[in-house]
């Protein structure tokens, strides 16, 4: 399987380029980010690659960094996402976005990536791996293991207070995070700690 490739890149189509590599040209498919990424620059560059193997194609997906590629494995998990779709979405969202507007269970941000629909982003907001991956990312706990430092719905004073008092409690800090992002959402986020932490158990009540 190919895992990486580096290249000049010949040309550039919707949905992906050519990427001339001593002479061969390798059709990669990537997102519009990573495109306009590689067409930045000039010379060599270097592709991160996921191969996937079908009845009747290889088809192979280009990503700039390993964050874009981690996104790309987990949406391609939901169900009736696959990669075009994941494509799509980090095409119109960096994996950051994705992670903080999955943790924070924002549908219509999702609905809004061109071509998706509101069907499939509420399948991926609530896909349970989906919601794993993303607050796994946008905590502090994610820093140095490949973590979205930027994504972090709960960034810090009394938002991260509030986690942590939710935790004492015996959640599970993910399902903590999420929940403080939407209670912030709706008091603010200049709120009291004690106002956070109150809404935030309503948000994590059977419903």
């Amino acid at each position: 399987m190919i895992g990486a490739l580096r290249g000049v890149v010949e040309s550039v189509h919707e949905g992906g380029c050519v990427l001339d590599v001593n002479g061969v040209g390798y059709l990669v498919a990537c997102s519009r980010k990573t495109l306009d990424r590689l067409t930045a620059k000039e010379g060599a560059q270097k592709l991160l690659v996921e191969t996937r193997v079908s009845q009747d194609a290889i088809t192979l997906y280009g990503f700039a960094d390993a964050v874009e590629r981690e996104a790309f494995r987990a949406l391609i998990e939901v169900k009736t996402v696959g990669p075009q779709k994941a494509l799509l979405v980090l095409s119109g969202l960096t994996p950051a976005q994705l992670a903080a507007a999955i943790a924070a269970k924002e549908r219509k941000k999702l609905s809004e990536v061109k071509g998706l629909g509101a069907a499939t982003a509420n399948r991926i907001v609530d896909e349970p791996a989906m919601q794993k991956w993303a607050v796994g990312r946008a905590t502090p706990e994610a820093d140095g293991a490949g973590g979205i430092a930027v994504a972090a719905p709960v960034a810090e004073g009394g938002e991260a207070d509030a986690v942590s008092a939710l935790v004492n409690l015996g959640m599970k800090r993910p399902e903590a995070s999420a929940a403080v992002a939407r209670a912030a959402k709706r008091v603010g986020r200049d709120a009291a700690l004690e106002a956070l932490i109150t809404e935030a158990l309503k948000e994590m009540a059977p419903r």
